[in-house]
């Protein structure tokens, strides 16, 4: 009785490689691709942690979002600051005083008499000086622009005066020399020079067409007895 045994492995034969009892989706596979290779858990957590992927993304933009906002405030209050506290700005701030000729004004008062004392041919008139504003003005000197006459102040300058305040000043002339006196000027005027803490000017106040009758009818009379016309008083 003739039998067959089991296949011995020989040439042209191989073992298998896998136990038969393996699962088949155990079984390394050649496929490219590569969700095939990765077991069921795997597969399985991948929908969870693309649920948890979302929440992170939006913390981690709304934190940048809310450093980026801080830093910008922190930047703005300490320009700010810097700015509110700078030891210049309150130097800045304070205007400059006006000049001496806008704040003082020179009004004519008419003729006053002459003060004792003084030289032949002399006559007299009164102005009122006034400063409207600012700091005080001092009057340094008082002068007058024609050379057949000299000029002297009561007070004498200088003198000052304060913001709201007012001089009357006692002008006298004497006539020098008639030839060199004005004759029949239409608008005679004073020069002032005039300082405060902002400058120091000379200013030519015009008192007025009474002034101007005044002075020239002074001069007639002072100068109606010179024979010389040139003449030294």
């Amino acid at each position: 009785m003739s039998s067959v045994g089991p296949v011995e492995p020989g040439e042209g034969t191989h073992a298998r490689d896998t136990p038969p009892d393996i699962p088949a989706w155990d079984t390394p596979t050649d496929s490219a691709d590569p969700l095939a290779a990765r077991s069921p858990g795997a597969d399985a957590a991948t929908p969870a942690a693309r649920l948890l992927r979302g929440p992170a993304h939006l913390y981690a933009a709304h934190r940048r979002a809310a450093l980026t906002a801080l830093t910008a405030a922190l930047l703005l209050a300490g320009g700010g600051y810097l700015w509110a506290t700078r030891p210049h700005d309150t130097r800045q701030a304070a205007p400059a005083p006006p000049f001496p000729s806008q704040v003082v004004e020179v009004s004519y008062l008419g003729e006053v008499a002459v003060p004792p004392g003084t030289r032949p041919r002399s006559f007299a008139f009164a102005v009122l000086l006034g400063v409207d504003s600012g700091p005080p003005v001092t009057v340094t000197r008082v002068t007058q622009p024609y050379a057949g006459l000299s000029l002297t102040s009561a007070p004498r300058a200088p003198f000052r005066t304060k913001a709201g305040a007012a001089h009357k000043v006692v002008v006298t002339m004497s006539v020098t020399e008639c030839g060199k006196t004005p004759r029949g000027v239409g608008l005679p005027f004073l020069d002032v020079t005039l300082r405060n803490a902002r400058a120091i000017q000379v200013h030519s106040f015009i008192l007025g067409p009474r002034y101007a009758h005044d002075l020239s009818e002074a001069l007639q009379v002072a100068c109606s007895n010179d024979s010389g016309n040139d003449q030294n008083a």
